[in-house]
C-alpha cells in the first residue's frame, strides 16, 4: 500500500513541477510589467494596479471557464486512455466558450475609466488606468486561448512545452515593455499605454507559439486540434459551461475580493495602493507553487475518477494537499524573515519618496505570511474537488468566505476601527482561512457525500 502512495507522489511531482514553473513564469511576465512601471514612479504603479486588477477580474473569470477542459479531458483519458475525438471536441468547444466570453468583456474594459471613477477611484489615476487598458484589453482572448491549450497538454500529463513557451515570453514581454513604455528601439514613449500594448503582444505570442507546438509535436499532432474546428457540438459546449462556470465564479469571487481590496486601498491613499500592488505581486509569485499543485491535483484526481478508482482519488488528493501545505510553511518563513529584500525588487528603498510605501508593503507581507497555509489549502483543495467535478458547493463556500468574511472583516477593520490597509489585509487572511477550512472538510467528507461513491466500492 505504501508503494502506491510513493507512486502517486512521484506522478504528482512529475506533473506539478513543470506546471509550477510555468505558473512562476506567468507571474514573472506580470512582474516585469510592474517592475517597469515602478521605474516611472509610485503613481504609475498605482494607476497600473487599478488597470491590471480590473483586467484580471475578467481574465481570471475566463481562466476559470476554460479550466473545465482539464478535468473533462482527464476524466475522458481515465475512461479511455487513447481517446482522440472527444478530447479534440472538448478543446474546440472550450475555445468557443472563451470567444463568447471575450466579446462582452472587451466592451466593459473599453470603458474602464468610467468604471473606476464609479468605484470611487481618483479621477487622475482612473484616466491613466483607462489609457493603459485600451492597449491591455486585447490580451484577453489570446491568453484564454493559450490557457486552453495549456490545460490540454497538462491533462495529457505533458506540461513541459507550456513552460518553454512562457519562459520565451518573459524576455519578449520585457523587451516589448521597455521599448513601448520608455520609447526605445525607435518606438514612441507610450508610458502606461505602452505597457498595455506590450502585454497584448505577449499574450498573442504565447497563444501562437503553443499552437505551433501542438500542431508540430507528434504527441499532440495526433489529436488534430485544428481539424473540423468549425464543427459545433452543443452538448460538449454545454458541458464546458456547466463545469467551467462554477469554477469561473469561484475564481471570480477569490480574485474580485483582491481586486476589491485594491479599490479599497485606492480610497485610503496612493501610498497604500502602491504598497498593496507590490505586496500582492510578491504574494502572487509564491502562490504559484500551491496553485500549480492544485492544477496537477485536478488531473491526477480526474484520471482516477475516470477509472472509478476511488482509493486512487483519495491518494491523489491527500498527496497534493500535503505537498501544497508543506511548501506554504517554507514561503511563510521567507515573508517573515526577508520582506524588505523582496520589496526592493520593485521599489528603490533608498528613495525618500518611497519610504512610506515600502513600510506599508512590509507590514502587508507580514499578514501575507499568516495566510500562506490557508491559501495553499484552499488552492489545492479546490483543485482536488475539480478533479471529481464538484464545484457548485465550493462556489458557495467562496462567496461566503471571500466576500461575507474577507471583505466584511477587512472593511470593518480598515475604516471603523482605523487600521486602514493593514485591516484590509487581515480581512483577506480571515476569508482565506474560512474557505480553506470548508474545502478541506468537504474533501474529507467526499465519500459520505457520495461525490465519488461509497467506501464499499473503494478498491486498492
Amino acid at each position: 500500500m505504501a508503494s502506491l502512495w510513493r507512486v502517486e507522489a512521484r506522478a504528482l511531482l512529475a506533473l506539478a513541477v513543470p506546471i509550477i514553473a510555468g505558473n512562476i513564469a506567468w507571474a514573472g511576465i506580470a512582474a516585469t510589467d510592474l517592475l517597469l512601471l515602478g521605474r516611472l514612479g509610485a503613481q504609475s504603479v498605482a494607476a497600473g494596479a487599478l488597470a491590471i486588477n480590473l483586467f484580471n477580474a475578467l481574465l481570471i473569470f475566463g481562466m476559470g471557464l476554460v479550466a473545465a477542459a482539464s478535468p473533462l479531458i482527464a476524466q475522458e483519458r481515465g475512461r479511455r486512455r487513447h481517446s482522440v475525438r472527444d478530447v479534440r471536441r472538448t478543446v474546440h468547444q472550450t475555445l468557443r466558450a472563451a470567444t463568447i466570453l471575450a466579446l462582452p468583456a472587451w466592451f466593459l474594459l473599453w470603458h474602464s475609466e468610467a468604471i473606476l471613477i464609479a468605484l470611487g477611484q481618483d479621477p487622475e489615476l482612473a484616466r491613466e488606468a483607462g489609457g493603459m487598458m485600451r492597449g491591455l484589453q486585447w490580451a484577453l482572448l489570446p491568453f484564454l486561448g493559450f490557457t486552453t491549450l495549456r490545460n490540454f497538454i497538462s491533462a495529457l500529463e505533458r506540461p513541459l512545452w507550456s513552460l518553454v513557451v512562457m519562459l520565451c515570453a518573459i524576455p519578449f514581454n520585457l523587451l516589448a515593455g521597455w521599448a513601448l513604455i520608455f520609447g526605445e528601439l525607435g518606438f514612441p514613449a507610450l508610458g502606461l499605454r505602452g505597457a498595455g500594448i506590450a502585454s497584448s503582444l505577449s499574450s498573442t505570442f504565447l497563444f501562437l507559439a503553443l499552437l505551433a507546438v501542438v500542431m508540430i509535436d507528434r504527441r499532440f499532432r495526433r489529436y488534430r486540434l485544428m481539424g473540423r474546428f468549425w464543427a459545433f457540438d452543443r452538448q460538449r459546449l454545454r458541458a464546458v459551461w456547466s463545469l467551467g462556470l462554477p469554477i469561473a465564479i469561484m475564481l471570480g469571487f477569490e480574485t474580485s475580493v483582491f481586486n476589491a481590496s485594491a479599490f479599497l486601498m485606492g480610497m485610503i491613499d496612493r501610498d497604500s495602493l502602491a504598497a498593496h500592488a507590490v505586496a500582492i505581486q510578491i504574494a502572487a509569485l509564491v502562490f504559484m507553487v500551491p496553485m500549480g499543485i492544485g492544477q496537477a491535483a485536478t488531473v491526477r484526481v480526474g484520471l482516477a475518477h475516470g477509472r472509478a478508482d476511488h482509493a486512487g482519488v483519495g491518494r491523489a488528493g491527500w498527496v497534493a494537499l500535503t505537498a501544497g501545505i508543506g511548501f506554504a510553511g517554507v514561503t511563510a518563513s521567507l515573508l517573515i524573515v526577508a520582506p524588505r529584500m523582496l520589496v526592493s525588487v520593485f521599489l528603490d528603498l533608498s528613495d525618500p519618496a518611497n519610504q512610506r510605501t515600502v513600510a506599508l508593503a512590509v507590514s502587508f507581507l507580514g499578514v501575507a505570511a499568516l495566510f500562506q497555509l490557508a491559501d495553499a489549502a484552499q488552492a489545492v483543495g479546490a483543485g482536488a474537488l475539480r478533479g471529481i467535478q464538484d464545484m457548485k458547493v465550493p462556489m458557495i463556500f467562496a462567496l461566503f468566505g471571500y466576500w461575507a468574511i474577507g471583505i466584511g472583516v477587512g472593511a470593518l477593520l480598515a475604516f471603523p476601527f482605523g487600521l486602514k490597509g493593514l485591516g484590509i489585509w487581515l480581512g483577506l487572511a480571515s476569508g482565506l482561512g474560512v474557505v480553506a477550512a470548508l474545502l478541506v472538510l468537504r474533501w474529507c467528507m467526499r465519500e459520505r457525500l457520495g461525490l465519488v461513491g461509497s467506501l464499499a466500492e473503494t478498491r486498492d
